[in-house]
């Protein structure tokens, strides 16, 4: 099988001890691109030295977290180093998407206008630069369907295009229609769906696999059976193994349709 995790923190502190030997076991797990979401500046030393080390394997993302608008007086300084580093980014680096975007009201509600505003200058910036978003939604579901409503409007009416992922999706399946009708939006399924009772399970057993990519969100949301431990980018084989029961086909098939899926949106 021929895998592409859509969402790795394969650079986060957690793989300090064993990063070479994660990403030789997702390699062997059948795992051919690994795309890497940025958080803020804190963490961008990280992420390039890990694209320095495996180029053509490791893809870099570049966006603002909305947890890192929480409490962060300098976050409009943040949001101008995103821009200046897809307008110009770092010797070889190329960016894939406009990412980790979005809205996490789950941590605090006391920052929900400079989330809205932040998430809102980014999905515009992507669609100027006809780039995908990677978006992070937590406890705010409502709102990021409004937004992305008004704002894939707003892209088609000045003759752009805003198209992305939804990351870690989680919600029912009216959530996922809805969110589908805005336009070309994949929806990034994870561990989650292999939990034990995960409603997740019944909505993707309903969504249409053109529509599903793999990931793992690694260092977190450990998939069964290793839940409990530090997630991997080499567990995204059991998301694929999940989702192929729940779709009544083989681990083959539902490798092949994702990995084009997010080629076609992240890679091509």
């Amino acid at each position: 099988m021929k895998l592409i995790d859509t969402h790795s923190h394969l650079y986060a502190e957690e793989f300090d001890g064993d990063r070479a030997e994660a990403v030789a076991r997702a390699m062997e797990a059948g795992v051919e691109a690994l795309l890497l979401p940025a958080i803020d500046s804190e963490s961008h030393g990280r992420l390039f030295d890990l694209v320095g080390q495996y180029p053509q394997y490791c893809i870099p993302m570049m966006g603002l977290h909305p947890t890192s608008v929480n409490d962060n007086p300098q976050w409009r300084k943040e949001l101008r180093l995103v821009e200046e580093l897809l307008a110009e980014p770092p010797a070889g680096v190329k960016f894939c998407a406009v990412g980790e975007i979005g809205l996490d009201y789950y941590w605090s509600q006391d920052f929900v206008s400079e989330q809205r505003e932040a998430f809102v200058e980014q999905c515009r910036l992507a669609a100027r630069l006809d780039m995908p978003v990677a978006i992070h939604t937590r406890a705010a579901w409502d709102d990021m369907c409004e937004i992305l409503e008004a704002e894939s409007e707003r892209a088609r009416g000045l003759g752009q295009r805003l198209r992305g992922v939804l990351h870690a999706f989680s919600e029912g399946v009216e959530c996922y229609r809805r969110l589908k009708a805005c336009g070309d939006f994949l929806f990034g399924i994870g561990g989650v769906v292999t939990f034990k009772k995960a409603a997740l399970a019944d909505v993707v057993a309903q969504m249409e696999l053109e529509d599903i990519v793999l990931e793992t969100d690694c260092p977190y949301l450990t998939p069964v059976p290793h839940r409990g431990e530090r997630n991997e980018s080499a567990y995204v084989a059991h998301v694929c193994e999940k989702v192929a029961q729940l779709k009544g086909i083989s681990a083959e098939e539902v490798a092949e349709v994702t990995s084009h899926n997010a080629r076609r949106v992240f890679l091509a």
